[in-house]
């Protein structure tokens, strides 16, 4: 290591008792998602659904990670879309803790397989769709979800096949948030809430409204 150089202290792992306590989850709901771990960790060795070294520490990279955007869904909300699903975060994670009528949006079919296999042994509410992001099916949604999709005017773009009048983003990102937040706003008028994310110092959690489009600015 080079002198100076301050390396940061790696939590050790989140169990899932602690991970019930921080996202506030009936033991239900934590024998749920504890399925979906397991089942994720079975599926991971032929699928390539997340990052192996994540799955280390699922219950504070994958599961409160996704977990934190509930308090920040509007209780109104009627359904649900998370573009990119992959192994279904946050999107799974959200419809196991009680979002009504998750959409997944997932193109690859082996992840939509195992996604499907998640939802029959949990009973989550919720539809997959085996297609891609630009060729959506005919649905507007309350809310839209992504997390570590795509860069920012990109992701935007593609969550306006998704959205109503009223409806909101909220995305999780990571460091270069302000760098992408510069290049949507070059395009797009936009009302912005950004809140830290608890499980990533770098990380961040948006909440977007799009007031108006300028493609020519």
């Amino acid at each position: 290591m080079f002198a100076g150089v301050r390396q940061r202290p790696v939590p050790d792992p989140l169990t899932p008792d602690a991970f019930a306590d921080a996202a506030n989850v009936s033991r239900e709901t934590l024998e749920r998602l504890t399925l979906y771990s397991g089942l994720l960790r079975k599926w991971a060795q032929r699928v390539n659904l997340v990052g192996k070294s994540t799955l280390d520490d699922v219950w504070r990279r994958h599961m409160l990670d996704s977990a934190q955007l509930l308090t920040h869904i509007p209780a109104a909300s009627q359904n649900l879309v998370d573009l990119g699903s992959g192994a279904g975060f946050p999107g799974m994670v959200l419809a196991i803790m009680g979002v009504p009528d998750v959409h997944l949006i997932e193109s690859n079919a082996k992840k939509c397989a195992f996604l499907r296999e998640v939802a029959r042994l949990t009973g989550a509410p919720v539809t997959i769709h085996n297609v891609r992001i630009e060729a959506p099916p005919p649905l507007k949604a309350d809310v839209v979800t992504a997390r570590a999709l795509a860069p920012m005017p990109l992701l935007f773009e593609y969550a306006q096949s998704y959205l109503g009048p009223n409806s909101i983003c909220l995305f999780l990102k990571g460091r270069g948030v302000e760098e992408e937040l510069t290049e949507l706003r070059k395009i797009w008028n936009i009302r912005e809430n950004r809140y830290r994310s608890v499980t990533d110092t770098e990380g961040f959690i948006l909440r977007l409204e799009a007031l108006s489009h300028d493609p020519a600015r």
